[in-house]
């Protein structure tokens, strides 16, 4: 049996590679964070499944380079049909999947997965040139060539849309693909497989082998068929990706999460800053970009932690199908688990928990409940790591340059948020502050033609836009003689 029904959807379990389903003679499980319910037994690959992903990929990948950024671009526009066609049933599925709210899939989540295929075709058809220049009456003009096989591992918190991030601008590009989606949230990349078929995307541009990182995605990494590596993911991951990259010197693109900070002036909005901490909270706080860090200033710092506490308390905790529901479940019970290791090695270590501290009892299962963590000792493990689920801490700072002192203080560097009342103040800290993205005055506002990624080890590289395309193709300077040429 290697379909299952899920969500007005069938899901096949096994691989796509080459346009075929392969299976695997081991299995794991799909297990709903919901209820704990096994969804599907999902087909286990290894280093015989990633080659066979990898040489499909390479085979398709000529008539996929030759087919020119407008044949491509009609194609994914088909692809970008067929989501928004199966939007709701792709929302459902991701939420028995993930946990993740159904109402952010069905508004936001899945809109966006169409939008990444289609921007970035879109991108390469009208956006992808620069103008000619001369040099000592030389024509400079630079293309992108489509670089190869990307090699694309993504994460669980919103598996689709971070998959079609990558996905979108590396099949813009030219390249073809191989997806390792997260063991924990395998279910969407393999109906997104088979509407890529359906879209008539050619058989091994788009191929997902499912399966654990130590197997599966060390086998990719290393393969030296693969041109490029997407990774989201973590840290010391990371570092083992590049050291396998290293060996055939494949370029890589990194976004590993951070530890960013909110910072909130004495002049700002406190009710819009206490809007912008309780976002933080989104996704049952399983968001790379959130700002977990609250740095108050200490002549506003009570009335904010006052009012902060009280937003929090009225936030809805359960079923991520309802509507009425705020937070969600935590991913896996691993993941569980490790939240509350930080949040008790933060209280041993003499911190103190304003609010939350410890799983929902009331609904049992993988709920934990939104978590203040104060009074923490400078430098502790709370304030510099990144914990990844619904868990903030708070600090007060004297002086914009202790608040800069503060924000800096972590080895990440991906966002931050800044809640300030004066813009010239605001812009003398936005300068000094170390990130790839910085918001002021609002969260999470995303243009996907911006730069995204992360400064120190929140990452390496930028996508989006152009950078994207920088990334996932060779990118050419041809240069142009005035003379030599017959009459």
């Amino acid at each position: 049996m290697h379909q299952v029904q899920l969500a007005g959807l069938t899901v096949d379990t096994r691989h796509a590679i080459g346009g075929e389903r392969i299976a695997s003679a081991e299995t794991f499980d799909s297990v709903s964070p919901i209820d704990g319910s096994v969804l599907a037994h999902i087909s286990r690959g290894g280093a015989a499944e990633v080659d066979a992903a990898v040489q499909a990929a390479r085979a398709a990948f000529p008539a996929w380079r030759d087919l020119g950024p407008d044949g491509r671009g009609e194609l994914l526009h088909r692809l970008a049909d067929l989501v928004e066609a199966n939007l709701e049933q792709l929302a459902n599925l991701e939420t028995l999947d993930n946990g993740s709210l159904l109402r952010s899939h069905r508004r936001g989540v899945m809109p966006r997965v169409a939008m990444n295929i289609r921007f970035f075709a879109d991108w390469a058809i009208n956006r992808l040139h620069h103008e000619v220049w001369q040099t000592r009456g030389h024509d400079n003009n630079v293309s992108w060539d489509p670089s190869g096989v990307a090699a694309l591992i993504t994460p669980w918190n919103a598996p689709l849309m971070l998959a079609t991030w990558k996905i979108g601008p590396a099949l813009a590009a030219g390249d073809t693909v191989v997806l390792k989606p997260a063991e924990w949230t395998p279910l969407s990349a393999s109906v997104f497989a088979d509407l890529a078929n359906e879209a008539g995307i050619p058989p091994g541009v788009v191929n997902v082998v499912q399966g654990f990182g130590a197997e599966a995605g060390a086998a990719l990494v290393a393969h030296p068929g693969i041109a490029r590596i997407s990774f989201t993911g973590s840290v010391p991951t990371a570092k083992a990706i590049a050291r396998s990259a290293a060996d055939n010197l494949t370029p890589v693109s990194f976004e590993l999460g951070g530890k960013s900070p909110l910072i909130v002036t004495d002049d700002a909005d406190l009710d819009l800053a206490v809007d912008l901490a309780v976002e933080q909270y989104d996704n049952a706080g399983q968001v790379c970009l959130s700002g977990t860090r609250l740095l108050v200033h200490e002549g506003v710092a009570d009335r904010f932690a006052e009012a902060f506490a009280a937003r929090v308390a009225a936030l809805r905790q359960g079923d991520p199908r309802e509507d009425e529901t705020q937070i969600g479940p935590q991913i896996h019970r691993v993941h569980l688990e490790r939240i509350d290791g930080f949040v008790q090695r933060a209280r041993e270590g003499g911190a103190r928990i304003a609010f939350g501290g410890g799983p929902n009892d009331e609904l049992g299962g993988l709920y934990y409940r939104p978590t203040l963590v104060v009074d923490a000792a400078p430098g502790s493990e709370i304030l510099t790591a990144e914990v990844f689920g619904p868990v903030l801490a708070m600090q007060t700072f004297a002086t914009d340059e202790e608040a800069v002192e503060l924000a800096n203080g972590t080895e990440f560097g991906l966002a931050a948020v800044v809640v300030c009342g004066d813009r010239a103040r605001a812009e003398r800290l936005t300068k000094n502050l170390v990130a790839g993205t910085i918001w002021v005055n609002c969260f999470f506002v995303r243009d996907l033609a911006a730069p995204f990624g992360g400064s120190k080890k929140s990452g390496i590289g930028r996508e989006g836009g152009t950078w994207s395309f920088d990334f996932y193709a060779d990118v050419k300077n041809t240069v142009y003689a005035p003379t030599g040429w017959k009459e």
